[in-house]
């Protein structure tokens, strides 16, 4: 949204309460009249509110003690990073340093992937192309996944997997 001779922060600033539900809402509302009068004063209040430095402190260890797990999916650990992130908006992590965590999290094979899909090394490609790359692998990885529950959940009545799907 764009409006002739206002500034973004002013436009974020007016539309920012409707974006707010429950806790937050309730902080807003309570918070005395004219005490919130640019963005930047918004937004430190808020992250002093809702991300005081210790949650922040855990939130962002957490991120960067990011590791894939066992058993999950290419698909699944992108998501679960991306909300580890999510949680912590004001990370302050460049979008190459969160590209490099998230790779370096990742188990052999699908670092493999990244890398023949780049071309070469995967952490070598602008940041733009590394994001495409990833959503394009999460993009495949997840159909084939709903394919397989498909598959599974028409094959049969019985509760076993049939030998086609987990092999």
């Amino acid at each position: 949204m764009k409006i002739p001779n206002v500034p973004n922060t002013s436009v974020k600033l007016m539309l920012f309460p409707f974006s707010l539900e429950g806790a937050a809402r309730i902080w807003l509302e309570k918070e005395p009249p004219r005490s919130i009068e640019t963005w930047d004063d918004l937004v430190s209040k808020f992250i002093n509110k809702f991300f005081p430095p210790s949650k922040t402190t855990n939130l962002r260890n957490e991120i960067t003690r990011f590791q894939q797990k066992f058993d999950e999916t290419f698909y699944e650990a992108w998501d679960r990073f991306n909300d580890l992130l999510r949680g912590c908006p004001h990370h302050g992590f460049s979008e190459l340093h969160q590209l490099d965590t998230f790779y370096n999290a990742l188990n052999s094979n699908d670092q493999d992937s990244l890398n023949s899909a780049a071309g070469g090394n995967f952490l070598d490609k602008m940041p733009r192309e590394c994001l495409k790359i990833i959503e394009s692998k999460s993009k495949v990885r997840q159909s084939r996944n709903k394919a397989v529950v498909a598959k599974m959940s028409t094959s049969s009545s019985t509760p076993a997997i049939s030998s086609d799907v987990a092999g």
